[in-house]
């Protein structure tokens, strides 16, 4: 940042607009390049439960040859397969579509939100272990850089703290309180000066990054849309674009997200086969619902994208051997009774096992990632 600049001019010269501006790191262009930009927006519009704005994300794709697309992730504890399955698929997809993907590992936000007891030590182990499971589950590394936020800040210090500060100065104390969702914590809750602070790094983060589109769950909706209210505070014209991702339910009943304390709540990317089938068998699964369900949406939003089918073993009284390729038609034979949980809940399990086999095996043969593993299982989770 130039030393006379403002933060508001400074984040201005980010404008997703110019093509000069492109990133030179290395990007999976050569699966992008035989995509139209309509092509390009379909599978990037693909990811979102929600897109702010399309018209937006459309203008990016035609204007800007290779957008960079913001992804983070707080180390705090073991990874279960939303984040490690689900983020492979959209990272997948954003690569495939010719992005940068800047995956944010954000070891001193998991230090302010008091993860692992706020030791950066532990913290930095787990987000080690995080990276070695991506890899290991097939997410695709050429057009991917993962960034440790503690060491980026530290080393633009002089541009991340005014544009902290100023995003700080520029909102009042209740909007601020609402982002809290994005620690998984309420309004309500006793929070620390620290974790006031956090929404304001957050939204610093996207524009700090040189973000286009930030993909992160629905959960952290609110935080990007400060970052998009923060540009009509500027005066900035362009825009981060929000591609805000579906959020998986816990296994069990009235869970509305998977709890890394909870391990009943979530498969966990490295759980052994028979853990995964225990924990399906317990799931939650009424016949002929299929409104939060999870084992249905564990289907819909896991199994399907990454197997491109779903295939169910049954006597041929019960309806015999099928493939489903879509969720429509799963979900209507379901709701119908045609499938039932008792045949549908063994088919998940092997499913689930089948795509989480090479994690295992990887956690199993390389010492470095067996070393990591054994550490993480020993940290205590705090909340």
């Amino acid at each position: 940042m130039d030393g006379n600049a403002t933060p508001a001019e400074s984040i201005e010269s980010l404008s997703i607009s110019s093509q000069s501006q492109a990133s030179s790191a290395p990007v999976a262009g050569s699966s992008a390049s035989g995509m139209s930009v309509e092509e390009k927006f379909k599978l990037l519009r693909s990811i979102g439960e929600e897109c702010i704005q399309e018209d937006e994300l459309m203008n990016l794709l035609a204007k800007k040859p290779l957008p960079i697309c913001y992804d983070g992730f707080e180390p705090s504890g073991r990874m279960h397969i939303a984040q490690g399955v689900m983020k492979a698929i959209n990272v997948n997809k954003l690569t495939t579509a010719g992005c940068h993907v800047k995956i944010w590992i954000a070891d001193w936000f998991a230090q302010l939100n008091n993860k692992l007891g706020g030791d950066l030590k532990k913290i930095r182990v787990v987000g080690e272990y995080m990276i070695e499971i991506w890899k290991a589950v097939g997410m695709k590394m050429d057009g991917v850089e993962f960034l440790w936020s503690s060491e980026e800040i530290n080393s633009r210090a002089h541009e991340y703290w005014p544009l902290v500060m100023d995003i700080a100065r520029r909102n009042k104390l209740p909007r601020i309180l609402r982002c809290c969702q994005i620690m998984g914590r309420s309004e309500q809750d006793e929070l620390t000066a620290a974790q006031i602070f956090y929404p304001c790094m957050q939204c610093a983060d996207i524009f700090f990054l040189k973000a286009d589109i930030c993909q992160l769950g629905m959960d952290q909706r609110k935080v990007n849309v400060l970052a998009r209210e923060y540009c009509d505070d500027i005066k900035r014209k362009n825009k981060p674009i929000i591609l805000s991702h579906h959020m998986l339910p816990g296994l069990q009943q009235g869970q509305e997200k998977m709890s890394k304390s909870d391990p009943s709540s979530a498969i966990f990317m490295e759980d052994e086969e028979a853990d995964v089938n225990v924990k399906i068998k317990k799931a939650y699964c009424p016949p002929n619902v299929i409104k939060d369900n999870p084992c249905l949406e564990y289907i819909k939003y896991i199994v399907l994208p990454w197997m491109k089918e779903f295939k169910v073993e049954r006597s041929a009284e019960n309806g015999g051997e099928k493939t489903y390729n879509n969720f429509e038609d799963l979900a209507a034979e379901y709701e119908n009774g045609l499938l039932h949980p008792a045949d549908l809940k063994p088919a998940l399990s092997k499913a689930l096992n089948q795509i989480l086999k090479p994690v295992r095996d990887h956690f199993k043969e390389d010492a470095h990632a067996k070393d990591l593993l054994k550490r993480v299982k020993g940290f205590k989770v705090t909340r």
